[in-house]
């Protein structure tokens, strides 16, 4: 296909897809797994099945199955609002998702990560991730204007799917965090003053903390979201409450947790002890 055909189709799936309401990164990642494809073939509106699953095959030895299902999400968007091709679309399978446990650190790790901390900032850095289950995006664009430090809460403005939600902060952290600001009244965002820190700073300094505090673990910002969501688990914390802090559209997501709470494994009585 010509350069100026595929512009248009790739023009035509961002429109669709602000229309839907997806986020900015969703669309990049969507436009760019579509414009190889389109590259490679003639015409999206003649295409068979064939062709586009020998397309979909190519990328097995060249992506990983993550990035693979986000491929096949944009091909079927593509087949199914822009060019409007059911016979294809319904028939793309998306890869399944393999069911891996996310790293999750015990209480005392997350006690010696902060401990390792050599400067303030990063110190509140790692309370803010664990103390709220921020993602790391929404924590770099997270605005003093929407904390209200003396009630210990704050809210996410348009984070993921585009959607606003309210979120907790410890109390103690919230009066660090109070001094903290005191000393930076200039701050527009949280930890940064005109524009957002980037994610891979923050997630730099955490992987730096980890490796100071002797973990020996893959530790990222999403480790201390998921070690927050396992915590509160573990402190008998209702699973639709941790769905709401965390985010999450839907509670099958959360009940991941239920497969990683240790202290809750480890305070069933087995069946055979009552013998």
């Amino acid at each position: 296909m010509q350069k100026e055909e595929v512009a248009k189709y790739l023009d035509k799936t961002k429109t669709r897809l602000k229309l839907r309401g997806l986020s900015e990164n969703t669309i990049s990642s969507y436009t760019y797994f579509l414009k190889p494809f389109l590259e490679s073939i003639d015409n999206p509106e003649t295409i068979s099945l064939d062709s586009v699953e020998s397309f979909s095959a190519s990328l097995i030895d060249k992506y990983s199955k993550k990035s693979r299902s986000l491929a096949i999400s944009s091909l079927r968007f593509f087949f199914r609002r822009v060019v409007e091709r059911s016979d294809i679309y319904v028939k793309l399978e998306v890869p399944k998702k393999e069911k891996k446990l996310p790293v999750v650190l015990s209480v005392e790790e997350v006690k010696a990560l902060i401990g390792a901390a050599d400067f303030k900032k990063s110190e509140l850095m790692v309370k803010m991730l664990y103390s709220s289950g921020l993602r790391v995006s929404e924590l770099v664009n997270l605005k003093v204007k929407d904390l209200d430090l003396n009630q210990h809460i704050g809210w996410v403005r348009s984070g993921k799917g585009n959607k606003d939600r309210l979120f907790q902060i410890s109390e103690g952290l919230s009066k660090q965090l109070l001094r903290y600001l005191s000393k930076n009244q200039n701050n527009i965002f949280l930890f940064s003053e005109k524009e957002p820190m980037s994610k891979r700073n923050v997630q730099s300094i955490i992987t730096r903390l980890a490796r100071k505090a002797g973990i020996n673990k893959k530790v990222s910002p999403h480790t201390l979201r998921h070690s927050f969501a396992t915590h509160l688990l573990e402190n008998g914390a209702n699973l639709l409450v941790i769905q709401q802090l965390l985010g999450h559209e839907n509670v099958e997501t959360t009940k991941i947790y239920t497969h990683i709470s240790q202290e809750q494994l480890r305070g069933v009585k087995n069946p055979l002890d009552s013998l």
